[in-house]
């Protein structure tokens, strides 16, 4: 007797045509649409195959410099051809590989290891890729070109002025180092806002994994850290191509206002490259010690403080350019200090480490070169703290081996460890034992080699960025053993590459979560899906010890949040920032190739900078900003919802209709950045007034005082305008009216932006004065013309039907626009007033 036929496995079933339904969603297609792809797993190897690329680049140079000083009077390189590949060196090693790697690292894995499915704006993502690839290109073909960068990594004024650097080799690295800083500033918010709004519900931020922590302090150390760089390369370029003399001293400049907004950048950037790679390490040794990270509270303390300290010893770099005695102090002993944050995670491992039963594979023995390296760079780092100890060292070989392997090695040790450790996800495979053994004890030994030997030679007193020596120094057979070295740890990554090569082609599968992890990358297909999860977990007591293997049996089976398709959206969940709880469903984009076309022409405006061409530039950058608005014109959803289901018992409105919306986080990221810039920006006002040249001798501004009193009157009708415009919203009446006035008052605060810079004086070329008004001036004009954009999107989407009484974060992110523009308007203008009165006080002064 027969039955009805039932399903054995309805489960696998199931989670069969739920992979189907989503990979179909989520996947990028074949050939060209690759260049369309927003998936965070694309982007994120992408950006891991260039920087690696760029690494080998970077390393080959080194190898030349290395060649160059093995013997005294070699002639390998010229001094301009040396000069241009220590520079590119170095600014490739530190602008080119090692931001954008530990970025990679995020990218790929943060959503991963948080338990979601993506990050909160991939088109950005991938923009932030492209621009990366494109300004790297620039400075890489001017090395083939002949016009690289030749003043160094740093790019020192007045070395790097028009006086000394005639050429185009300085604005190669102005204008393309800038722009891969938009890059890694994108990708900083993008991680911001991604990290606190998209973790596994029941994710409160007490039981973040320590991975997640390091990442979000990082990403916002970025958000800070970088717009002073970016405030100094404008202000070069400016002086570069129209003659605004803000470095120029006998115009009333000074060139040290470049090496303090470097150094604003410079000093934390140093940990910024640092904890992401501290987060490997924090992630990885639990699960070779077999037991939980000690310390847990106390490292995330750690982790803030050395944020907060390593943003206030920027003078830690320029000790001997003639600072007061008592500044000097307060800079070495904060200096000292920030040792101890770094000591508390450095002991926090070695107790894991002591209190487990570790296990010594591959990443293990990354993780011991690690330990040696970092605390040979950590105790020269406190000698260099010491000012005497500086004042001897300074600018010698032993700053360039400190810098080595508190940089390099603290960097390149890690990240090998974590790629074996991660190996398994992304390949399926493990690695093959008897290559990675010898490749790591050659790079190990090769490393030490080439660095430590440096330390000898600065003792010595060899120089830094010299392209030879004379021989009578006592540092022949030094340099030759650094070279040696160099050469023994290149065969160490050679062969690390090959076994990566062999790995691909002929390793063993590897079974799902190897390692026995806690973490949640561990709970899906290796390799990953382009969706991730096939359905979100929840973080609680029903899922903590359980292992990922078998967790990620139940999640296939669509067990979790968004275990179900519906409309073709890409689905992910937003929650609270701090507890967790799932507060809305966001709607991702699909792939698309905008990202790219706009990338594109944000490389055209550069490169029509770089040749001179300025009025094509402009052109490309309003084409640019215009593809913003026209990429926004149909984002989110064009009617309203309500509650959705999202599994569980869960119902929660789009991420449309929530009043914490991830682009409500994005923006607010976006003006810290701005206003980190604006300070920066007030703060070379205020250096340049007190120590610039002949300030009191010229005669002082007269800026029309009703021109001023007149944008802030637009400025503030504007603001009216933009609040009126989301009251009528909320009540379900028209806007146009109201976002009308806002475009006409600010399109008159523009205007009147205008007339004040060109009746400013002195003359903008003549005098650092009249520069420095001009451009806090154009800051003002600058937002006031962006806030046009804010509108011409709202009106299109109100037109559209984007807009409705519930989906009204676009009008709200303009008031804040706007708002801002508003109280740095105030600002800005009142110091532009405030001008002939600073300038009286200097000459009143003995």
């Amino acid at each position: 007797m027969s039955g009805p036929v039932v399903d054995p496995q309805p489960g696998g079933a199931r989670a069969l045509r739920l992979h189907r339904e989503l990979n179909k969603i989520w996947a990028t297609g074949p050939g060209w649409q690759r260049l369309a792809a927003v998936n965070h797993s694309v982007i994120g190897m992408r950006m891991f195959i260039t920087s690696f690329a760029f690494f080998l680049i970077a390393g080959l140079l080194g190898m030349l410099t290395r060649v160059q000083l093995a013997t005294p009077h070699s002639l390998f390189l010229d001094p301009e051809t040396y000069n241009q590949v220590f520079s590119v060196h170095g600014s490739m090693m530190l602008f080119l590989f090692a931001i954008p790697m530990v970025e990679s690292f995020a990218v790929y894995l943060t959503p991963k290891i948080l338990g979601t499915r993506d990050f909160a704006f991939p088109r950005l993502t991938a923009y932030g890729y492209w621009c990366y690839l494109f300004g790297a290109s620039i400075v890489t073909v001017s090395l083939v070109l002949g016009v690289a960068p030749n003043g160094g990594w740093f790019m020192y004024t007045p070395l790097s002025s028009n006086a000394f650097t005639p050429g185009v080799n300085a604005d190669v690295w102005l204008l393309g180092i800038t722009f891969v800083e938009i890059s890694a500033l994108s990708l900083a918010m993008e991680i911001v806002v991604s990290v606190l709004k998209m973790r596994a519900p029941g994710m409160s931020l007490d039981r973040m994994p320590i991975f997640g922590w390091y990442i979000l302090v990082t990403a916002m150390m970025m958000i800070v850290a970088f717009p002073p760089l970016i405030l100094a390369s404008i202000l070069l370029e400016l002086e570069r191509a129209f003659g605004l003399p803000f470095f120029d001293p006998t115009r009333g400049g000074d060139s040290l206002l470049w090496q303090h907004l470097f150094w604003l950048f410079g000093h934390p950037d140093v940990y910024i490259i640092f904890l992401p790679m501290a987060g490997v390490l924090s992630t990885m040794i639990p699960v070779f010690a077999n037991r939980q990270l000690v310390g847990y509270r106390a490292i995330v303390v750690a982790i803030v403080a050395l944020a907060f300290l390593s943003f206030g010893i920027w003078v830690h770099h320029m000790f001997t350019v003639g600072i007061p005695h008592l500044a000097l102090a307060f800079f070495s002993a904060g200096s000292a200090i920030v040792a101890v944050p770094t000591a508390v995670q450095v002991f926090a491992w070695l107790a894991t480490l002591s209190h487990g039963r570790p296990r010594w594979d591959v990443p293990m023995l990354y993780v011991f070169g690690f330990f040696f390296v970092f605390a040979m760079g950590g105790l020269t780092g406190v000698m260099l703290a010491m000012v005497p100890f500086d004042w001897q060292a300074h600018d010698t070989y032993f700053v360039v081996a400190h810098m080595h392997y508190v940089v390099a090695g603290a960097l390149a040790f890690p990240m090998v460890a974590a790629l074996y450790y991660w190996l398994p996800l992304l390949t399926g495979r493990a690695a093959v034992q008897r290559l990675s053994v010898p490749a790591f004890w050659l790079i190990f030994i090769g490393f030490n080699m080439t660095f430590f030997m440096m330390h000898l030679t600065g003792l010595l007193g060899m120089p830094r960025r010299v392209y030879t020596y004379r021989g009578d120094e006592g540092w022949n057979w030094l340099n030759l053993l650094s070279s040696v070295g160099s050469f023994v740890m290149t065969i160490g990554f050679g062969l690390l590459i090959i076994d990566l090569v062999v790995q691909l082609r002929h390793g063993r599968r590897a079974r799902r979560d190897p390692w026995r992890a806690q973490t949640f990358e561990w709970a899906m297909p290796m390799p990953p899906a382009p969706y991730a999860f096939a359905s979100i977990p929840h973080v609680g007591p029903q899922t903590e010890g359980v292992p990922k293997a078998e967790l990620a049996v139940s999640l296939a089976r669509g067990e979790g949040y968004l275990g179900s398709t519906r409309n073709g959206w890409q689905e992910a969940l937003g929650v609270h920032i701090t507890s967790g709880k799932p507060e809305q469903l966001i709607v991702l984009p699909n792939p698309t190739y905008l990202p790219l076309v706009t990338a594109l022409f944000t490389g055209g405006a550069v490169l029509g900078f770089l040749f001179k061409a300025y009025w094509v530039s402009l052109a490309l950058a309003l084409v640019t900003f215009g593809l913003f608005v026209f990429a926004g014109r149909r984002a989110g959803l064009p009617r309203d919802y309500g509650p959705l289901p999202v599994g569980l018992g869960v119902s929660v409105p789009p991420h449309t209709e929530a009043a914490s919306s991830p682009s409500w986080l994005a923006l607010i990221c976006a003006l810290v950045a701005n206003g980190t810039l604006f300070t920066s920006l007030v703060f070379g006002t205020f250096y340049l007034w007190l120590s610039g040249g002949d300030w009191q001798k010229m005669p002082p501004p007269e800026p029309s005082r009703l021109l001023a009193f007149g944008v802030i009157a637009c400025l503030v009708v504007a603001a009216v305008a933009a609040r009126g415009a989301l009251r009528v919203v909320v009540a379900s009446g028209k806007t146009s009216g109201w976002m009308a006035i806002a475009a006409v008052a600010l399109m008159a605060a523009a205007g009147m932006i205008v007339d004040l810079i060109a009746g400013v004086t002195p003359h903008p070329r003549a005098h650092a004065l009249g520069a420095t008004a001009s451009v806090l001036l154009g800051y003002v004009g600058f937002h006031a013309a962006a806030g046009l954009l804010f509108l011409m999107s709202n009106f299109q989407r109100v037109r559209s039907g984007y807009i409705s009484r519930l989906r009204c974060t676009d009008l709200r992110l303009t008031r804040l626009w706007i708002d801002y523009t508003l109280v740095t308007g105030v600002i800005a203008l009142a110091l532009v007033l405030a001008l002939p009165s600073l300038v009286t006080v200097l000459g009143a002064r003995p």
